[in-house]
């Protein structure tokens, strides 16, 4: 009897882009970022969606930050399907816990769900970058970064996204001060981190194709979530 092999499919977006192959995912890209402070944390996110291959926009506002039903913002980069999908299942979870608990879920203990949820998801990954941001339990800003399998760190700063290996090194200056040294720690204002945030993602679009148009500031602290627009490089 014949030995069964295994077909070897090789998937790639340029041959995606040329129909010889299907290939499950697209990369809309654009950029996400997230700085946490002693009472409040910021998110933020270009709006700009690209088709994926070559300089191309889908449209020049479509959000990638999203406030969930707990109060705190998760921002996704990438398959903007995927994140999408992934945003109304988190969406989904807190209901449920809500109904079950008579309570909202804290940012920390949804900081492990989506966690587990991208780890269940770990044969077929989403396709998407993904930074939560909120306050919590003793209301100081946090911010959690991922990577595609649900792995998880709290930090200061994180950036992530087509534009994120521009960004962070900036942030690791101004917000985790680290200069030739040392660490150097200090605490920011409010008004600091947006101006920091504009800064980052001004410079982002001078380099970035697909980092771009508005730039959408979330703003998370005990009394909710306001949101902010800025204009962006649009060429």
């Amino acid at each position: 009897m014949d030995s069964f092999l295994p077909v070897q499919v090789s998937w790639t977006p340029q041959t995606a882009a040329s129909g010889s192959d299907f290939y499950p995912y697209t990369n809309n890209a654009g950029t996400v970022a997230g700085i946490s402070g002693g009472d409040f944390c910021v998110m933020a996110a270009d709006t700009r969606q690209s088709f994926g291959v070559g300089y191309l926009i889908n449209t020049r506002y479509q959000p990638k930050m999203f406030k969930l039903s707990n109060g705190s913002v998760l921002g996704t980069s990438g398959f903007y399907a995927d994140g999408l999908t992934l945003i109304k299942r988190i969406n989904q979870r807190l209901e449920w816990y809500k109904h079950a608990h008579d309570k909202e879920m804290s940012t920390p203990a949804l900081a492990q769900l989506l966690s587990i949820t991208l780890y269940s998801k770990r044969f077929f990954p989403y396709y998407a970058r993904v930074l939560l941001g909120g306050l919590d339990l003793e209301g100081h800003g946090v911010v959690y970064g991922y990577d595609s399998i649900g792995s998880y760190e709290p930090c200061l700063a994180r950036a992530t996204g087509s534009g994120g290996s521009l960004i962070q090194p900036f942030l690791d200056n101004q917000i985790y001060r680290k200069t030739p040294l040392g660490i150097l720690q200090a605490p920011h204002t409010l008004d600091q981190v947006k101006a920091v945030m504009r800064d980052s993602f001004t410079s982002a679009t001078e380099r970035d194709i697909q980092t771009g148009d508005y730039l959408e500031l979330f703003i998370i602290t005990a009394q909710g979530v306001d949101v902010e627009k800025y204009d962006l490089r649009k060429d």
